[in-house]
């Protein structure tokens, strides 16, 4: 990308009719590839998070309707997209919450319409994935670009999750915008959440920060707001799985928690997305949080530490209110307060 580097991980790639993507279930042990041929394995990929990160699950998402495309057997052009519709279905109903995935998928669906045979079908598709491929990785830098203005040489930025290389095409979203810091030779650390119950944070995040050589520590979630109060966060930059068009901001479970912490000890609270993940249509009140496997929350490692009579709850998402946001850094620019007038300006 013009005036930035690529960092080293490939999240996803297509090749010899393959579509591969890293097995972020495996790290930080391994780097493996999953492969995928059907569209039934990537829907399985997304849905037990061996693919995970609302940028790269629309990629994906993309990847796999082309994928089904090259499987059609009618020779009818109307009787493939109605088969290629049901595959899109089931490719947007594997995580319900985050909007790029729909949007990416829906995307490449609306150019079936463009194909004048069953056989070109597939080559269409696989073009419109190959530039939402292209333009996420453009966006993840241009997001950094952005946001690199916001920190302060010497601060300290604490995140959420993962929103790096490994939830996008690349680079990422919050964390392009410490890697873009960093590039323009600012000194920056960063603190990251473990992100119960995957671990996202610890595994993932650090993973990436420590291979590219920035300083990074862990700390259990629930230690976010002593930190703030003991002033060792400057800027707290997270992701998003779904921002609206009123500024609420759909990400990881726990990052209201971080928000509201942010907002009483007066630490700027930036949230870090591409356009794709912007939802200008629904309300709040119809946003889906996807409700995940007890299992996640009760067993650690295989391992069970709670009871065997006791349940768990595990929404994977909460919504952050627009009152607690600094401002949004997207690939257009950054949407400072307030929210809902300045996303209305700048994306009508």
């Amino acid at each position: 990308m013009p005036g930035k580097k690529r960092d080293s991980l490939e999240p996803v790639k297509w090749k010899n009719g393959v579509l591969e993507a890293i097995d972020q279930t495996k790290l930080p042990g391994r780097i493996v590839y999953v492969r995928m041929r059907t569209v039934d394995q990537v829907c399985s990929a997304i849905r037990s998070m061996k693919v995970r990160g609302a940028p790269l699950i629309g990629v994906v998402g993309g990847y796999g309707l082309a994928l089904a495309a090259m499987t059609i057997r009618s020779s009818d052009l109307n009787q493939a997209r109605s088969q290629l519709r049901k595959c899109a279905d089931s490719l947007i109903s594997t995580r319900p919450t985050g909007v790029n995935l729909r949007w990416a998928v829906e995307r490449v669906f609306k150019a079936s319409s463009r194909a004048m045979s069953v056989g070109s079908l597939g080559g269409g598709l696989l073009k419109e994935a190959d530039m939402i491929l292209r333009e996420e990785l453009e966006s993840a830098h241009k997001i950094g670009s952005f946001g690199a203005a916001l920190i302060e040489d010497g601060d300290t930025v604490l995140t959420h999750c993962n929103a790096g290389s490994l939830a996008t095409a690349g680079y990422g979203t919050a964390l392009a915008v410490v890697r873009s810091a960093v590039e323009d030779g600012k000194n920056v650390s960063v603190i990251a959440t473990e992100t119960r119950p995957l671990l996202q944070g610890s595994r993932l995040t650090a993973f990436e920060l420590s291979r590219d050589g920035i300083p990074v520590r862990v700390i259990c979630d629930s230690a976010a707001a002593q930190l703030m109060a003991q002033g060792m966060v400057d800027k707290v930059v997270v992701g998003a799985d779904r921002i609206l068009g009123t500024g609420h901001v759909t990400n990881k479970i726990g990052t209201l928690q971080i928000a509201l912490g942010a907002k009483f000890f007066g630490v700027p609270f930036y949230v870090a997305a591409p356009v794709s993940t912007l939802d200008l249509v629904s309300d709040v009140s119809r946003v889906v949080i996807e409700e995940r496997d007890q299992r996640e929350v009760l067993l650690i490692g295989g391992r069970r530490f709670s009871p065997r009579n006791v349940g768990a709850l595990n929404p994977a998402f909460d919504i952050t209110p627009p009152e607690l946001v600094t401002g949004i850094v997207t690939d257009r620019g950054v949407v400072g307060q307030p929210l809902a007038e300045n996303i209305r300006a700048m994306f009508s």
